[in-house]
């Protein structure tokens, strides 16, 4: 959700700042505002919109040179997105300014206090309260560092709060829980952030931040201590990824160019992945084979297109492993009461590591003594961290807000995990696995394929512009990729788009059949199950049958589809388990290119965000 960025050092801050701010929109946002201590006082302009209208304040009304500064974009909770309640927000007398990312769930207690001891708040917004408290604090401390861990202290709630005070302009102090927050080391200067891709243009050299933390950024190093003031310890780590790895590279699109990098994406997942005696092996794993013989149940937890990813790899590991296996979204583990144990596996997916659903079902998990395996994109992020276990997705930066090469790479993390379950098990033989990974081995080598083949794909998109809803059908791993499809349609092409296990339809679905309706199908392999292919011609011939324009997603060489396809779209062959990693890339092409025929923001949907760091 909300970007943030905080600099101190050498160079001018507000050019760092808004450059930073730049990098972070792919986060979603409807405000922006920054702040900068300079001339013995504290100068700030925020406005709602996007950051050309804070660029344009900024011109008309320029603020005081400085080497220190914070910005934010704000994703609105508490209050509209209108300049009042824009970050960031000052106390009474100025001296202070603060940025947030999150929900302070006891600002309205602290509001009523405030209030009564005569403060004066003007906006709607829970982020205010802070401004006035640190002011409090700072006045009888004169330490921002001590005022922060003071104020984190009376807070519950999700935040990441990040500050500048005018009496201590060389300064800035963040403090995080449950919320993102990295720090950037360079040479005489230092950034805070809420992603690194925000200062990824100055510095590869990170720290990551712990839960309950405050730092304090100078210009001669970093300091980091627990809200309760004891020096915490931190890891370091070096970003594997460039400023050029978050450039378009001459695409119109971000989404498009993620779409593109997808086969190199999912070839760099696969990378190293085998050790010198031939076994599997993850990136950290901190749970014993003992362990995981002894495992029961796996349930996998995930929100939107992760959840999807789960939903595969259900299939996967209960065919390899024979280990029951549950999916459940993230957003309503916890509140159903699930039975977990010490014997049943938890695998949390998060491209981003900080989608707080997914964080707090983890967390659940971890309480009812399950151990936990993350899945995620993002080094140094809270869920790997708080996890038993992880494996990272060598995706890169993900800036479009429709997850496209993240999906991918997930799928094939999923693979890996099943694999590795079923080695440390003895499910399947090493010759079997091995196999297996020859076979994912190919795949990076037929999505490219795919992609290459997607102008067809993209003339029938244009067309259906002006539809009103597209329906998706799948069986078997299809039906999660059914699911995938209709879910990019409706984050970027703003559609009715709904997506159904095939052979639902006569329980319902079918009455939603109209004249020329299009319906995507997603089709199996007609090689590994003839019975469950068979069945989902017989699907596309009813649904033909009542008017629908059929739209058929078909590996080359299946003919039995091809007289009941209006559209047939060709995809290689490939194992019956495998096949959502090619099937669902021309289903990103054509959310793509028809939320570009309808005019719509490809890279940032209108009320999304990137990534749900509240609950």
């Amino acid at each position: 959700m909300c970007g943030i960025v905080g600099y101190v050092g050498a160079q001018a801050a507000l050019d760092v700042v808004m450059a930073g701010l730049k990098r972070l929109e792919y986060r979603g946002y409807d405000s922006a505002g920054v702040a900068v201590p300079a001339d013995g006082g504290l100068a700030a302009a925020k406005r709602a919109g996007k950051l050309v209208n804070l660029e344009k304040a900024l011109v008309e009304r320029p603020l005081p040179a400085g080497t220190t500064g914070i910005g934010h974009t704000r994703w609105a909770t508490h209050g509209a997105p209108t300049d009042a309640n824009a970050h960031p927000h000052l106390d009474n007398a100025g001296r202070v300014a603060v940025v947030h990312n999150g929900i302070i769930e006891n600002f309205a207690v602290l509001r009523a206090e405030l209030t009564e001891r005569g403060h004066d708040l003007a906006s709607e917004t829970d982020t205010e309260v802070v401004a006035h408290l640190l002011a409090e604090e700072f006045s009888a401390t004169a330490d921002l560092a001590e005022a922060m861990r003071l104020v984190c202290r009376r807070l519950t709630g999700a935040f990441t709060l990040v500050a500048v005070h005018a009496d201590d302009p060389d300064v800035v102090v963040g403090a995080r829980r449950n919320s993102p927050l990295v720090v950037g080391v360079g040479e005489g200067e230092a950034f805070l952030a809420s992603d690194v891709a925000a200062f990824i243009a100055h510095t590869r050299s990170a720290i990551e931040l712990g839960q309950d933390q405050v730092v304090e950024l100078r210009r001669d190093g970093v300091t980091v201590t627990g809200f309760d003031g004891r020096p915490a310890e931190v890891r370091s780590y070096h970003v594997d990824w460039d400023a050029s790895a978050a450039e378009k590279g001459g695409y119109d699109y971000f989404m498009l160019k993620e779409i593109a990098e997808q086969p190199k994406a999912v070839a760099d997942t696969l990378l190293g992945r085998i050790d010198a005696a031939g076994s599997l092996s993850l990136d950290e794993v901190r749970i014993g084979a003992g362990e995981l013989r002894e495992v029961d149940k796996v349930v996998i937890i995930a929100c939107g297109t992760a959840f999807h990813a789960g939903l595969i790899a259900k299939y996967a590991i209960e065919h390899w492993t024979r280990i029951p296996c549950e999916v459940e979204l993230a957003s309503e583990f916890r509140y159903r009461d699930p039975i977990l144990g010490h014997r049943t596996l938890v695998i949390a997916i998060s491209q981003s590591g900080e989608t707080m659903d997914t964080l707090m079902a983890l967390r659940h998990a971890r309480e009812q003594g399950s151990k936990v395996l993350a899945i995620c994109n993002t080094n140094g992020s809270t869920i790997p961290r708080e996890s038993d276990a992880a494996l990272y997705t060598h995706a890169g930066p993900e800036v479009a807000v429709a997850s496209t090469k993240a999906f991918l790479t997930q799928l094939v993390a999923c693979y890996l995990v099943a694999l590795y379950l079923a080695q440390v098990r003895g499910t399947k033989w090493g010759d079997e696995i091995g196999a297996v990974i020859r076979d994912l081995s190919r795949i990076a080598g037929a999505v490219e394929r795919v992609l290459e083949t997607m102008e067809p794909v993209r003339a029938l998109a244009r067309t259906l512009a002006s539809k009103d809803t597209v329906l998706f059908l799948g069986r078997h791993v299809g039906y999660p990729v059914a699911l995938e499809g209709a879910l990019k349609l409706k984050e970027l092409a703003y559609m009715h788009a709904e997506g159904f296990a095939a052979g639902e339809l006569k329980h319902g679905p079918i009455a939603l059949i109209e004249e020329d309706l299009p319906v995507v199908v997603v089709v199996p392999s007609p090689q590994a199950r003839s019975v469950l292919h068979d069945k989902i011609v017989s699907n596309i011939q009813e649904i033909r049958a009542r008017g629908a324009r059929t739209i058929v997603i078909a590996e080359e060489g299946d003919e039995a589809v091809a007289p009941y396809a209006d559209h047939l779209i060709r995809i290689p062959a490939t194992p019956t388990l495998l096949q959502p990693v090619v099937a669902t890339v021309p289903l990103q092409v054509f959310a793509c290119e028809l939320a570009t025929a309808r005019g719509n923001e490809v890279d940032q949907p209108r009320n999304l965000a990137k990534s749900v760091t509240v609950e």
